[in-house]
């Protein structure tokens, strides 16, 4: 009988949570903004922009002529800073999404209980030096991992908050 109130309670708490929460989400990101501080600072949501350029080329052949006709098509969105600004402390970036979206994460540094008893019992986060990592988004956290070998084997990694998350800037029409 408790074996099955334990699980009646498991699927109960399933129902309450929202599938967001249970699905993690993977995403090849890039960092666009840091900052690092041990003190409390205000960090202030950057301007940040994106463009992408398609072409296309067809050329076709006779015995004495070749006739080429081709294409581009751009598009790109710039958004000004932000008058949003987080009070933090610790590593704080702001991440472009795939989508235009840009997620704005922070770490305070972790508490160590090897060093409990003795000053300074935290360590710093991990923090990449690289712009083009990998982010996994789970509920209000961030696991970003990166590579730091030259084989592309060895992955570090840390556990962003994640304190917003802005929407893609609007591309305003052509005049």
């Amino acid at each position: 009988m408790h074996k099955l109130t334990l699980a009646l309670a498991s699927i109960g708490l399933l129902l309450l949570c929202p599938a967001s929460a249970l699905i993690a989400q993977k995403y090849d990101v890039k960092i666009v903004d840091r900052k690092d501080n041990e003190t409390d600072y205000s960090y202030v949501v950057p301007s940040y922009s994106s463009s992408h350029s398609d072409s296309s080329a067809n050329c076709s052949t006779t015995d004495t002529n070749i006739n080429c006709n081709g294409s581009t098509t751009s598009n790109g969105y710039s958004t000004p800073a932000h008058q949003v600004s987080f009070h933090v402390r610790g590593a704080t970036f702001m991440l472009l999404l795939p989508d235009g979206r840009a997620a704005v994460v922070n770490c305070e540094s972790k508490f160590a209980e090897r060093m409990a008893g003795r000053a300074g019992n935290h360590r710093d986060c991990r923090m990449p030096l690289v712009d083009n990592i990998q982010a996994e988004f789970k509920g209000d956290k961030a696991k970003l991992e990166w590579v730091v070998s030259l084989d592309g084997k060895k992955m570090q990694s840390e556990t962003y908050k994640v304190l917003a998350v802005m929407d893609k800037p609007v591309t305003a029409p052509p005049h």
